[in-house]
Formats: structure tokens, sequence, C-alpha cells
């Protein structure tokens, strides 16, 4: 192939320096493709040759992106069409909602024009100013959040720069970091025994409807699995065999929210892995809430006449009508703020649960089982949490030790 010569172009008392240079294959259509560049007589032949001696050096190490006028929001949503084939809808939802704040920011930029600081930037941004929901707007998010953004925008970027599709020259996002702590953000600590303690008091002293729910919260069962729980699936209140003990089956049906542009739609399905679907047996006080909702979901039923829904679901309305997730964490907020505990996520209510297992002396495996892990080591990583009183009890044992 002949080298590309760079040309000098007169006209109209203007001149002009300009090349034409092979690129490689489209492999769309399989033809061949060519760029022309032009300068003015400012950058002159001089910077002509540079532009086409850096083409050339990339052409042939094979990470030339040819010139695209592709936006970023246009390329993220041509990627995550193509990445979320046959997913679920809530995973589809995590996916776009994960790279909202990166078309926020710069979805009308062009692609190839973001920037290693861009992407800094928007970092920076969400753990400062970017929460939209879910708290008060303008404050910063978790690094957690800001960290699944930042790995969704690097997995996208990552398939841009493949050979053959080539639409920029190399991953700007790659380099960069989320850190793990943000100066200024409290981590929030799960509930201690003695708040477990007084919140369930609380409710079982004002017989409060959601104290089973409550109940199965603090066992571990998460919201989205309380929701899909049903009386005659998945509880078992009285069983037949002498050996046996009331069970719940958690996991096998979840009702969770998949937040869409036009609000909240419920997704119901089966659990997320194998291990989530799991029987657990029912301590004694959980049996006696369940007992006392169901007698009481009697009575509405009465009193409701034609108006209540036999939906069968364990976690319902006055009339019968299954609940949703938001439904559920709104009312236990309120109820946390009413027993005068500290208000904690639903989810760190788990991990009080998993951590007094622990803490407890039940081995890390059965407390990863219980809790319907795969990998029988994540509760002693993730979610355990030792308290202060935890560490004295080991100074006493150290004590025996050295004394």
């Amino acid at each position: 192939m002949a080298q590309p010569t760079i040309k000098k172009i007169t006209a109209r008392g203007k001149t002009r320096y300009q090349f034409v240079v092979d690129v490689g294959m489209n492999p769309a259509t399989g033809k061949r493709r060519q760029v022309t560049r032009t300068f003015d007589k400012k950058t002159g032949k001089g910077g002509a040759e540079e532009a086409l001696s850096k083409i050339l050096d990339e052409v042939r190490r094979g990470v030339y992106a040819a010139p695209s006028k592709l936006t970023v929001g246009e390329y993220l949503d041509e990627w995550l069409r193509s990445e979320t084939r046959g997913k679920e809808a809530n995973t589809v939802e995590n996916y776009r909602n994960a790279l909202k704040p990166v078309h926020e920011r710069y979805g009308a930029l062009p692609l190839q024009r973001l920037s290693t600081k861009d992407v800094e930037d928007l970092v920076d941004w969400m753990l400062t100013s970017g929460r939209k929901r879910g708290g008060k707007t303008g404050t910063g998010l978790a690094p957690r959040t800001v960290q699944l953004t930042l790995s969704r925008l690097k997995s996208a970027l990552d398939a841009a720069a493949l050979p053959g599709r080539r639409l920029v020259e190399f991953n700007v996002a790659a380099p960069v970091k989320c850190p793990s702590k943000v100066r200024g953000q409290k981590k929030v600590k799960p509930w201690s025994t003695a708040e477990v303690k007084q919140f369930l008091g609380y409710l079982a002293a004002s017989q409060h409807r959601l104290e089973a729910a409550a109940q199965l919260s603090l066992m571990g069962v998460g919201p989205a699995e309380l929701c899909g729980l049903k009386w005659e699936d998945h509880v078992t209140l009285d069983p037949e065999g002498e050996d046996e003990v009331p069970t719940i089956i958690a996991g096998e049906n979840t009702r969770t929210i998949v937040w869409t542009e036009s609000g909240g739609v419920v997704d119901e399905k089966d659990g997320k892995t194998e291990n989530r679907d799991r029987t657990l047996p029912l301590p004694a006080p959980s049996v006696a809430a369940l007992r006392r909702f169901k007698a009481r979901q009697a009575r509405e039923r009465l009193l409701a006449g034609e108006a209540y829904e036999a939906s069968g679901y364990v976690l319902v309305d006055e009339l019968g009508q299954p609940v949703r997730t938001d439904w559920l964490r709104r009312r236990i907020y309120a109820l946390m703020d009413a027993a005068s505990v500290r208000r904690v996520r639903l989810y760190d209510a788990r991990h009080a649960c998993l951590t007094f297992l622990r803490m407890s002396g039940v081995p890390g495996p059965i407390v990863s089982a219980w809790a319907g892990h795969g990998d029988l080591t994540i509760a002693d990583r993730v979610y355990t949490h030792p308290e202060f009183s935890h560490l004295r009890q080991a100074s006493d044992q150290l004590g025996t030790l050295l004394g």
C-alpha cells in the first residue's frame, strides 16, 4: 500500500494541507475505510505530518478510532441494549439507574471527547452532591453506589475500545478509582442487641400489626423475600411429624421494586440463587408473632367482607392486598421513631441478626447458609460487625492467658 502523501491545496487565496489515509476495514460493511484530514496554513505542513504519523502509528497498533459524532448518551443507550439482552427487568433497571449520573453529566458530550478527568469529576460529584432520591437531594451518595456506576461505565468503555469496533482509542475510565470511604460520611452501624430488644419490646407491648414482619426481618429475611412469602407455600406453623419444627421457606419467591422513569413497578420472581431459597426453622417468638398475625388477618377479613382480597401473601394490608418493599420500609422506619431507637435500613437489621449469630458462637458457614449465601465465608467478611462488648470478651479471654 502506497504511503499517504500530504497535498498542498491553494484556493481563493487560502492555503491548506490535506491527506487521505486508509484506517482499515469497516466491520459492519466489510468495506475499506478512509479518513480525510485538512489543516489550515497556521497548522502548516508540519502539523499535518505529525497528525498523519500519529494516525498511521495507531492503525499499525490497532488502536485507531475513526472520528465520530456519537455522544456518550447515545453510546451508553446502545451498549445497554446489547449488554442487558435476556436479563431480568430488575437487572436492566439497575444497569440503567447506575448509568443515569453519566447521562446527566456527560450525555451530550461526544464520546471521543470524554476524558479521564471527566470521569474523576463525575466520581467526586456523586460522592459529594449526586443524590436525587432516597435521602436529602444534593447530598453525597455512598461509595458503594458510586463504585457501581464507575464499574458499569468501565465495562461500557471497554466494549467501545474493542478491536473491530474501536469507537475510542482506550478506556479513559480505567485508571479512575472510587475511594472506599469519604471524609465526613458516617458509617452506619447495625443495631446492637439492646436496640433490637428495645424495638421488639415496643412492638410487643403495643401489639402492633407489623410485629411478625419485624421479627422475620431481624432473623435475616430480606425485604423482597418477606414481601414474597405466602402462607400456604412458605410457612409451616403446625408441622405434622413429632420431630418436625415450624419453618419458613425464605427466598423461593420475592417481590421487589423496579424503578422506571414512570415510577416503581413490582417485579415478582424466584430467588436470586439456589442457595437463596432456604428453609429456616422458626424461633419460638417468631412462631408466636406469626400466629397472632394470622389470627389478626382472619379478623380483618371478616370486617372487610367482600372488599377483602384473599391474596395468600403473608405480608398484606388490612384489605388483604400484598404490599411493596417501599411500603414496608416506610412503616418500619416510622415504628423505629415511635420506639425511640436509632433509624437503620432493613438490610442493617439483617446485619444485626447475622452479627448476633456469629458472635454467639454459631459457625460462619452456618450463618452464611442461614442468610442464603453461596459463598460460605461471606458472613464473616461482610455481614458481621463486632461491638465493643465482643472485644471485651476477647480481653477477658486474654486475661486468663496473660495472668
